[in-house]
């Protein structure tokens, strides 16, 4: 549903509106662009922070993203390279990836509706958790995928 109400909210056919917001629903954002790049990160560090078996993770142009209600709720952690995420300090739902202050990238699991994107490589699959199975025929990368990524 949320993706057709999405497209609606567009003025041209190029563009995509995008929208997510926490678990809670005290914070929301917009993407007026499109997501790129969406990856899943196995690294031990995205297991914690996500609380899961890998991230699930999308860049954004920062100039596209901007908060619609609670910014003043969030809450952030930085690591020591500077890349940090941004999460909901009332229920906790991680919605951005930041490095050095700016918006990176989203958490695709609070997208709402049909972001049209994928998942298009598994990155850091070198130290994924010993109980996770990946089946065959993902893109995968022993560490980081090309550029950094």
């Amino acid at each position: 549903m949320y993706g057709l109400y999405n497209k609606l909210l567009c003025t041209k056919e190029s563009e995509v509106l995008i929208t997510g917001e926490c678990f809670c629903g005290k914070v929301s954002y917009q993407v007026d662009g499109r997501l790129r790049d969406a990856r899943s990160c196995h690294c031990s560090r995205c297991r914690k922070a996500f609380s899961s078996q890998a991230s699930a993770y999308a860049l954004v142009e920062s100039s596209e993203f901007s908060w619609l209600s609670g910014e003043e709720l969030l809450t952030s952690y930085v690591g020591s390279h500077g890349f940090g995420l941004r999460f909901c300090s009332k229920c906790g739902s991680t919605l951005c990836g930041i490095f050095n202050g700016v918006i990176h990238g989203v958490t695709l699991g609070c997208v709402n509706g049909d972001p049209e994107i994928e998942i298009g490589m598994h990155i850091f699959v070198g130290s994924k958790a010993a109980w996770e199975v990946l089946p065959d025929g993902m893109t995968q990368y022993h560490e980081q995928g090309p550029n950094n990524a």
